[in-house]
């Protein structure tokens, strides 16, 4: 259980620096990331529709 916290904890630091340090590399794997999910969102509506 305490290596869990202890990772969590890293991996929250981590994000938080990466924030501050380069805020518009930030923007871009965040904006990258909903693209792909709005991608892929798009291509399981076009799928199902095509099933019909």
């Amino acid at each position: 259980m305490q290596v869990k916290k202890v990772l969590t904890y890293g991996g929250i630091g981590f994000v938080a620096y990466y924030l501050f340090a380069r805020p518009a590399d930030a923007a871009d794997a965040v904006r990258g990331a909903f693209d792909t999910v709005f991608t892929a969102a798009d291509s399981l509506a076009q799928f199902v529709n095509n099933l019909a």
